[in-house]
C-alpha cells in the first residue's frame, strides 16, 4: 500500500468530539491553552488533523501527554531496533490478549500498512502462536511477548539465551520488553476510560478480520 498512513487513518475518522463511555477525554473544545498547543504539536510531528482519542485520554494530566507524545514519536512510530512490522504485530497481539478493542484495532491496521498479511493479522488478533503463518522465530519471540505480558515475573536468563540463540540481539529484545510493557499501560488506560474501537479494520478487510477483543 502507497497511500500515507495519516491520510488513509484521517479518511476513517471525523473530528467530532470521541464519546469514551467511562470518564470524559479532553476534547479540542474544551483543551486549556496548553493542552491546545500540544495538540498543535502532534499535527505539526505527525501531519494528522485528527488527535486519537488515546492521547485525549493522556491529555487529563498535560505532562503525561507530551511525554506520551514523545515516546510515539520516538519509539511507537519510528524504525527501532525492531522495525515498524514487528512493532505492530507485537501491538496487535498483546492488545488483543489484553482484549483492548481499541488498539487492537487501530495498531491491527497499521500492521496492514507496514507489510503485516492478512494472515499474520489474523494470527495476532487471535494470539495464535501455532499459526503456520508466522516463523519459529516469530513464533518463540511472540511467546517470550505473551509471557512479559502475563507472567513477566517467571522470565529467565535462559528465556533471553533462547531469545539470542534465534538471532534477536539485547537491544531488540530489551525494545520488546519496554514495547510489550508499554502497550499494556495502553490498553488499560483505554478500556478504563471506555474508548469505542474506531472500526479501521473494517475499511481494510472482510468483516471477519475484525477483532473481537
Amino acid at each position: 500500500m502507497t497511500t500515507p498512513e495519516p491520510e488513509l487513518l484521517d479518511a476513517q475518522q471525523s473530528t467530532h468530539r470521541i464519546d469514551a463511555a467511562n470518564l470524559p477525554v479532553v476534547s479540542e473544545d474544551d483543551a486549556s491553552p496548553e493542552v491546545k498547543a500540544l495538540y498543535g504539536r502532534f499535527r505539526a510531528l505527525f501531519g494528522r488533523p485528527v488527535v486519537p482519542g488515546i492521547l485525549q485520554c493522556f491529555a487529563t494530566h498535560p505532562p503525561l501527554l507530551e511525554h506520551m507524545m514523545g515516546l510515539a514519536e520516538t519509539m511507537l512510530f519510528s524504525e527501532g531496533a525492531l522495525g515498524r512490522e514487528h512493532k505492530e504485530l507485537l501491538a496487535t497481539f498483546v492488545s488483543s490478549g489484553n482484549k483492548c478493542s481499541y488498539c487492537a484495532d487501530s495498531h491491527g491496521f497499521y500492521l496492514r500498512l507496514n507489510g503485516g498479511s492478512e494472515e499474520t493479522l489474523r494470527a495476532a488478533l487471535a494470539c495464535d502462536l501455532h499459526s503456520s503463518t508466522l516463523t519459529p522465530r516469530t513464533r518463540s519471540w511472540l511467546g517470550f511477548v505473551a509471557r512479559v505480558s502475563d507472567h513477566s515475573h517467571t522470565i529467565t536468563p535462559e528465556d533471553i539465551v533462547a531469545l539470542r540463540d534465534d538471532g534477536w540481539s539485547d537491544v531488540q529484545i530489551a525494545e520488546t520488553i519496554h514495547l510489550t510493557a508499554l502497550f499494556a499501560t495502553f490498553n488499560r488506560v483505554v478500556n478504563a476510560f471506555g474508548l469505542p474501537s474506531q472500526s479501521l479494520l473494517a475499511t481494510l478487510e472482510p468483516k471477519s478480520l475484525e477483532t473481537k477483543a
